[in-house]
C-alpha cells in the first residue's frame, strides 16, 4: 500500500520547497527504518506481551514561528503485509504557554511510522509525546508471532525551539543566463519552468497551452536543420526537382495523406518521429528516430515492429520506496499499446485489449502523467474510467492476492511483459439511459456530449448534455438542454470548452458564428459575430481548431484573420490578419491559420495546407504573436503541413518540419563566441589603441557541410531586428540581405590600478567583425574586454586580451649658450658705433642738399 501520509493544518508561508524537503526527509528514515532488522527474540509461536519504544522527531528544530514543522513518529516495529501499520497513535502538544493540543488518532504505514505536518503559531519552548495504544500484531514479523499484545507506552518529550529569526534554507538556483543543455541538475527546481516536454498533438479539445517552456523563441533564430530522410540528396528531400520537367515542380512533400513526420514527441531534451510515411500498416519500413533537440545529433534509429511512435507519457511513479518520472513512447496498432524506452529506444511492455474511447481526445493526461480513457455506452447506460498505471498494478495485484501495490521496485518484475489492458479499467458506473448523439469532447472531470455531428445538418432542437468524471460525482448528470436551432439549414459543431473558465462553444459553420455556453450548466451566455465565411471550411474540415486560453477565446483558420474574444462576454478583443504579401495564395488575400501552441505568451502560428498545390505558393510564413495585443513578434519563411508532424516546442526550442525543403528546423536561442585582439599589444601612453575582434554564431546548424564551406570563417552572429532575414539567407539559400546589422560589443579595460571600467561600445557589421579605439588614461599592463551581453537570439559570451602601456619617453632639453669673449664685444659696439656714425651723416647731407636754392 502507499505510504500514509497525513497533512494537517498547513500556512503555506514557506513555500513549496520546504515542503518538500520535509517530506523527502520523513520517506528516507521510513524507508531506513524499514530496513533495519530490530532483534527481538523468537517466542516460538506463542503469543506474547511486548514492551514497545515510541519515538518523535521535528524536523526542522528549530523553527521560525508560522513556518511547518514535520512530526515523524512510531514505534521501532514494523508490520508485515496485509498488516498495514499500527493504528490510532496520538500526540500530546505542550505550548509556550502551557497550554495543550492533542493531534491524533493516527495510523502508521508498515514502517511503523508515519508523518504529521504542525504549524507553530508562537515563540518558545514546544513539547510533544506520542503515545501508543495497546494493540495486538495482525501478523507476525521480526520473531514477534502473530497475536501478540504490544503493550501501550509513550515517548519521551521532543523539546521544539521555536524562533522569531528566518532559518537558512536552500537558496534556489536562478533560472540561466549562459547556454545550457540536458540533464539538468536535479537540485535546480527553478528551471523545471523552462524544461517543457511535448507528449501529443495538440487539437480538437485539446489545450494549445504548452507550459514550462517560460522563455519561448522571442526571435527566429534557427539552431540547426537537416533534411527528415536521406543525407545531402533524397528524393523525400523536397525542394525544388529541376531537369528536364514542364515547370519548377518540386519533390513530393509527405503531405496530403502521407503523414511523414507525425506525430512529433519531446521528452527530456530529445526530439522523436517517425521517419518515413504513414502506410497504414505493418508492411513497410517505419523508423523511429531519437535526436538532441539542441544539436540536431541522431541519438538512435529504431524500427519498432514497423509500427509507428503515437504518442509519448512521463509519468510520476510515487511508491513505497522509490519515487521518479518514468517516460515512455507508445506505439499504437488497433487496441494494442506498446511502450519503449525513449533513451535507448528498447521494448519496455504491451498492453493488449485497450478500450475504445468515447469523446476527444481518446487519451487526457492525469496529475501525475497517467493516461487516462473513458468509455460510455448510451444504449446501455454504463460509462468506464481506464488508467494506464492501473494495468500494472492489477496485474501485481491479480498475480500475488493481497500484495503491497506500492512495494518499491516491483515495477521492473513487468519490464518485457505483455499486460491485459483491460485490468486497467478503475470503475464502471451507471449513467441515464436515453442521451441523444454521442460523446464528442473528454475533459479533465466530464464528458460532453451533443445530439448533432458537424457533417450533417443538424436537427431542428439541438441538445447538449454532460456527464461527470470527477471522483465523487462518476456517472452525475451535470445536464440536459435542448436549444432551438439559430438558423435554419446549417451545421453546427461543438468547437473547444474550458473547464477553468467555465465556458464551451459550438459554432455555425455555414454563418461562421459562435455561441457560448456555461459549462456547469449548459445555459446560453452569449452569442457571437460572423466571421469570415471562409472559416467555415475551417470548422467543418476538422483540421483547424478553435481553443481558449486564459479568458480568451482564438478563433479562425481559412479566413486567414485570428479573432479574438473574452471568452465569458463574447467581446472582441483583437486581431490580426495573416498576409499574403505577395499574391501567390489562390484562396484569399491571407493564408490560412494554423494554430501551433502558446508558449510564454506568445502565440504561434503557420500556414499549411491540406492539398498542397506545386509548384508551392513562394512567401508562406509562421509567426510569432503576443497573446495580449496581437503584435507581430517575429515571421520566419515557413510552409507547414496538415498530414505530417506540426510545430511543437520543448525546453523552449521549436521543432518543424519545413516542406519547402522537407528539412527539420530548430529554433532557439542558441550559443555564440566573442574573439578580441589588438594588434600593436604595446603602445606609448598618449596613443590611441585599435581594439577588433568578432562575434560569431556557434550553433550546431552552423557547423553543418553546407553553412561551414559558405562561411569558413563562422557565420555571423546579427541582431534581433535581422534575424529572419539572416536565417533564411543561412539556410534557406535566400539572397543576402543588405540591411543586417550586427550586435552590440562593450568593451572595457582592467587598468594597472586595478580599476575595472567601460572604454566604449560598438556595433558589429555583417561580417561578424567589431573595430573601437580608445586611449589609455594610465601607463601599465591592461586587461581588455570585449562582452557581448546577449540577445532573444544567442547566449552572452565574452573574450579577453592583454595590453602593455609603456611611459612616453622625457624630451631632449635644449643645450645652454656659451659666452662670447670680452674682444668679441669689444668689435661688436665699435662697429656699431661706425655704422650709426655713417648713417647720421647721410642723413645731414640729405638735409643740407634740400635747403640749397
Amino acid at each position: 500500500m502507499r505510504k500514509n501520509k497525513i497533512i494537517g493544518e498547513k500556512r503555506m508561508t514557506n513555500a513549496k520547497s520546504k515542503t518538500a524537503t520535509l517530506v523527502a526527509l520523513f520517506l528516507m528514515f521510513a524507508i531506513a527504518i524499514s530496513l533495519v532488522a530490530i532483534p527481538i527474540p523468537t517466542a516460538n509461536a506463542q503469543t506474547r506481551r511486548v514492551t514497545i519504544y515510541p519515538y518523535i522527531n521535528a524536523i526542522p528544530n528549530p523553527v521560525r514561528v508560522g513556518d511547518e514543522v514535520l512530526l515523524h513518529f512510531g514505534i521501532t516495529i514494523y508490520t508485515a503485509w496485509p498488516q498495514s501499520g499500527w493504528r490510532r497513535l496520538t500526540i500530546t502538544v505542550t505550548k509556550p504557554d502551557n497550554t495543550t493540543q492533542s493531534l491524533g488518532p493516527f495510523d502508521t504505514d508498515t514502517t511503523g511510522g508515519t508523518g504529521y505536518v504542525y504549524v507553530p503559531t508562537m515563540e518558545g519552548t514546544y513539547y510533544f509525546q506520542v503515545h501508543f495504544p495497546e494493540q495486538v500484531l495482525e501478523v507476525a514479523t521480526l520473531g514477534i508471532p502473530a497475536n501478540s499484545t504490544l503493550l501501550a507506552a509513550s515517548s519521551e518529550k521532543l523539546t521544539l525551539t521555536v524562533q522569531k529569526e528566518p532559518l537558512k534554507y536552500y537558496p534556489g538556483v536562478p533560472l540561466p543566463t549562459e547556454y545550457w543543455s540536458r540533464p539538468i541538475d536535479a537540485q535546480n527546481r527553478e528551471w523545471a519552468s523552462i524544461s517543457g516536454n511535448w507528449l501529443h498533438p495538440k487539437g480538437y479539445f485539446i489545450d494549445m497551452n504548452a507550459p514550462y517552456n517560460d522563455q519561448a523563441p522571442n526571435a527566429p533564430h534557427i539552431l540547426w536543420a537537416k533534411p527528415l530522410v536521406g543525407g545531402a540528396f533524397s528524393p523525400l528531400g523536397g525542394g525544388l526537382a529541376g531537369g528536364l520537367l514542364p515547370g519548377p515542380q518540386g519533390f513530393e512533400c509527405g503531405d496530403a495523406y502521407e503523414g511523414l513526420w507525425t506525430p512529433p514527441v519531446i521528452i527530456g531534451g530529445a526530439l522523436f518521429f517517425n521517419r518515413y510515411k504513414a502506410d497504414g500498416s505493418t508492411r513497410v519500413e517505419q523508423d523511429v528516430v531519437a535526436v538532441d533537440l539542441r544539436t540536431g545529433e541522431e541519438l538512435w534509429v529504431r524500427n519498432w515492429n514497423n509500427t509507428r511512435l503515437s504518442h509519448g507519457q512521463t509519468f510520476y511513479w510515487d511508491l513505497f520506496n522509490y519515487h521518479a518520472v518514468f517516460a515512455y513512447l507508445w506505439t499504437v496498432v488497433g487496441t494494442t499499446w506498446t511502450a519503449y524506452e525513449p533513451y535507448t529506444g528498447r521494448w519496455v511492455a504491451t498492453f493488449t485489449g485497450v478500450p475504445v474511447a468515447s469523446g476527444t481526445p481518446a487519451n487526457i493526461y492525469g496529475k501525475n502523467g497517467e493516461i487516462i480513457r473513458h468509455t460510455v455506452s448510451l444504449t446501455a447506460g454504463w460509462m468506464t474510467k481506464w488508467n494506464s498505471t492501473h494495468v500494472v498494478t492489477q496485474t501485481r495485484r491479480a498475480a500475488i492476492p493481497g500484495a503491497n501495490q506500492a512495494h518499491g521496485s516491483w515495477f521492473r518484475e513487468y519490464m518485457g511483459t505483455t499486460f491485459n489492458a483491460s485490468l486497467g479499467i478503475m470503475w464502471n458506473v451507471t449513467i441515464p439511459r436515453g442521451l441523444p448523439g454521442s460523446v464528442v469532447a473528454q475533459l479533465s472531470d466530464r464528458l460532453i456530449g451533443t445530439n448533432f455531428a458537424s457533417g450533417t445538418m443538424a436537427p431542428d432542437t439541438l441538445v447538449l448534455w454532460a456527464i461527470s468524471t470527477a471522483p465523487g460525482r462518476e456517472g452525475q448528470l451535470l445536464f440536459n438542454k435542448t436549444w432551438p436551432r439559430p438558423s435554419p439549414d446549417i451545421r453546427m459543431r461543438l468547437e473547444t470548452a474550458s473547464v477553468e473558465d467555465g465556458v464551451f462553444t459550438v459554432v455555425s459553420l455555414e454563418t461562421a458564428q459562435h455561441y457560448a455556453f456555461d459549462i456547469n450548466t449548459g445555459a446560453p451566455i452569449w452569442t457571437g459575430e460572423k466571421q469570415d465565411f471562409k472559416d467555415a471550411w475551417s470548422f467543418s474540415s476538422g483540421y483547424f481548431y478553435d481553443f481558449i486560453y486564459k479568458g480568451k477565446l482564438f478563433s479562425g483558420g481559412c479566413g486567414g484573420t485570428v479573432n479574438v474574444y473574452n471568452v465569458t462576454t463574447g467581446k472582441r478583443l483583437w486581431t490580426y490578419d495573416f498576409v499574403d504579401h505577395y499574391g501567390e495564395f489562390t484562396f484569399d488575400n491571407n493564408w490560412f491559420v494554423y494554430y501551433a501552441f502558446v508558449a510564454d505568451e506568445k502565440l504561434y502560428i503557420n500556414y499549411a495546407e491540406h492539398s498542397p498545390n506545386d509548384p508551392k505558393e513562394r512567401g508562406a510564413y509562421m509567426v510569432a504573436l503576443d497573446v495580449e495585443t496581437g503584435k507581430e513578434i517575429w515571421t520566419l519563411n515557413y510552409y507547414g503541413t496538415v498530414w505530417g508532424g506540426k510545430m511543437v516546442i520543448g525546453d523552449n526550442i521549436i521543432a518543424m518540419l519545413n516542406s519547402y525543403q522537407q528539412h527539420i528546423y530548430a529554433i532557439g536561442k542558441g550559443p555564440s563566441a566573442t574573439t578580441v585582439s589588438i594588434q600593436n599589444d604595446v603602445t606609448t601612453h598618449g596613443n590611441k589603441v585599435l581594439v577588433k575582434g568578432t562575434v560569431i554564431d556557434i550553433s550546431a546548424g552552423t557547423k553543418q557541410h553546407e553553412q561551414a564551406a559558405r562561411f569558413p570563417s563562422g557565420v555571423p552572429a546579427v541582431s534581433d531586428a535581422s534575424m529572419g532575414a539572416w536565417m533564411e539567407y543561412v539556410y534557406m539559400q535566400k539572397p543576402r540581405p543588405t540591411d543586417v546589422t550586427g550586435v552590440e560589443v562593450v568593451i572595457s579595460v582592467v587598468d594597472p590600478n586595478g580599476n575595472s571600467y567601460e572604454v566604449g561600445r560598438t556595433t558589429s557589421d555583417a561580417s561578424g567583425g567589431f573595430k573601437l579605439m580608445f586611449t589609455p588614461e594610465v601607463p601599465g599592463e591592461y586587461t581588455v574586454i570585449a562582452a557581448f551581453a546577449g540577445s532573444e537570439s544567442y547566449w552572452p559570451s565574452y573574450a579577453h586580451t592583454y595590453l602593455g602601456v609603456e611611459d612616453a619617453p622625457q624630451p631632449t632639453p635644449a643645450p645652454t649658450p656659451t659666452p662670447a669673449p670680452m674682444t668679441d664685444t669689444y668689435i661688436l659696439g665699435s662697429t656699431a658705433g661706425i655704422i650709426i656714425a655713417i648713417v647720421v651723416v647721410g642723413l645731414l647731407l640729405v638735409l643740407l642738399l634740400r635747403k640749397r636754392p
